[in-house]
């Protein structure tokens, strides 16, 4: 199963040498990449990688300049959009990695000693069941004691999982990267509203409008339809207009959840009454099982601090963030 809007909305953002930066700074977490120049990154073009690669339309070989050296590193990013994880993509890789290199000693892309330049494979799975594929292509080759093993390749990949919230964090301040993993992974407006508040803050260059404008793309014909069905947001142009618009509908179904709760509240008395919503709203936000969990804990409070539970409830990420 693959959704054509997605992968063409994610070619588009990480073809953007920023986010491949941010990629590179806030999710490989070795010292080599400080050595890097970013400033230096570049998409090889299509003429450049053979035939038999080109095929793979989803795939990016990007190089860069380490500091102080004329020779480059190159990252291979393959942009997976299958449902679930693919069981040889360790072998997938180290055959377009044999194909890349081959490529580099062709044309004499080496080292200053002669040497073939340092390749990162990435692998960027958008699927929402987690990956279980193996990261080494030695897992998939048997066994066999005694010797043999040492004439068996090895070769691992990167594996970033846009979907899973269980994913490393960079650990960089603002990372667009991250801001994309994390609206993958928001359900519901309020999140969204407020990651995009972030993203509003950080592109606001004259220079980044193309990066913007390919976030704004992304969000309104990949992400929200999912997340607020029934909402037409074609008109909208600007990931600004997108966020303005979810503000006001957060604002409305806050408002309705009040009046549905304060309406049953005054027929029981005012605590119960809050309690009440208080736990509508964890259930919307995070669900039925969060509820239970905290059920006796919201009806054993009083008035008071049901109330400020209830305005934490409306803006924190996590459920534990509400009684913390």
């Amino acid at each position: 199963m693959v959704h054509h809007g997605h992968d063409h909305g994610y070619k588009r953002l990480f073809s953007h040498p920023v986010m491949i930066a941010d990629l590179l700074r806030g999710y490989v977490k070795d010292p080599w990449v400080e050595q890097l120049d970013l400033q230096t990154l570049e998409r090889m073009n299509a003429s450049y990688v053979r035939s038999d690669l080109r095929e793979r339309a989803d795939d990016m070989v990007w190089r860069v300049r380490w500091r102080d050296e004329k020779t480059f590193m190159y990252v291979y990013l393959l942009l997976e959009f299958q449902s679930t994880s693919e069981r040889f993509m360790a072998l997938r890789i180290l055959n377009y990695l044999a194909l890349l290199y081959e490529d580099l000693s062709q044309r004499n892309e080496l080292t200053a000693s002669g040497l073939l330049p340092g390749v990162l494979p990435v692998v960027l799975y958008q699927g929402t069941k987690p990956w279980r594929a193996p990261q080494e292509v030695a897992e998939l080759i048997a066994q066999v004691p005694g010797g043999l093993e040492a004439y068996q390749p090895k070769l691992g990949y990167l594996l970033l999982e846009a979907n899973q919230p269980g994913q490393p964090r960079s650990s960089a301040q603002h990372n667009l990267v991250e801001a994309l993993f994390s609206l993958e992974q928001s359900r519901e407006p309020a999140d969204i509203e407020r990651i995009l508040a972030r993203l509003i803050d950080w592109l606001t260059l004259a220079e980044q409008r193309e990066l913007r404008r390919s976030f704004t793309v992304w969000i309104k014909e990949v992400l929200l339809p999912t997340r607020v069905p029934g909402v037409n947001f074609e008109q909208l142009s600007d990931i600004k207009e997108v966020q303005s618009m979810l503000a006001e509908r957060v604002k409305e179904w806050t408002e309705t959840w009040k009046e549905q709760g304060l309406a049953q509240g005054l027929e029981q008395g005012r605590r119960e009454g809050e309690a009440l919503l208080l736990l509508r709203l964890i259930e919307r936000r995070f669900g039925v099982e969060a509820q239970k969990a905290y059920e006796a804990k919201v009806q054993a409070a009083n008035a008071e601090t049901l109330i400020l539970w209830f305005e934490r409830g409306l803006d924190v990420g996590t459920v534990e963030e509400i009684f913390s």
